[in-house]
């Protein structure tokens, strides 16, 4: 079982999945505070500095408080102001990756329109053939 293991992990598709959930948590960090730390603040100052994550309507008669966080120690809320903040950081951070996607994507179609176009090799088989053509295109009719 554990030669078993040791081949699972030696394939490469594991360890580029790895290396792949590591790079993804640390781009996630990053997007995390440019979306917080940058675009949410100037969002906020366009708009007036709305911020929707604590409206919220109780469900439970002793919710007295005034922010979400206490409301949730009081009892059953329906939080709609921190769901509508998170479905907008969400929808920045779409945006952003389908951004960011795009533009490799456009590098990539450059580097394959600037690659130059060099024939390949032509395989033993088509070689012989070529060479077998122009042997006979080279015969007249008196050779024959």
């Amino acid at each position: 079982m554990l030669k078993e293991f040791q081949e699972f992990i030696a394939k490469g598709n594991v360890m580029d999945l790895a290396v792949g959930v590591i790079i993804g948590g640390a781009f996630g960090l990053i997007v995390t505070s440019l979306v917080g730390d940058i675009i949410m603040p100037i969002v906020g100052a366009i708009f007036g500095g709305f911020d929707f994550s604590n409206y919220f309507i109780p469900l439970a008669s002793g919710v007295t408080a005034d922010s979400l966080e206490e409301a949730r120690k009081q009892g059953a809320v329906f939080a709609w102001g921190n769901f509508l903040t998170v479905l907008i950081n969400f929808l920045i951070l779409a945006w952003i990756i389908f951004l960011m996607v795009r533009a490799v994507n456009n590098l990539r179609r450059r580097m394959e329109r600037e690659k130059p176009l060099t024939p390949d090799a032509p395989t033993a088989d088509v070689a012989l053939l070529t060479e077998i053509r122009d042997l006979l295109a080279g015969r007249t009719r008196a050779d024959l």
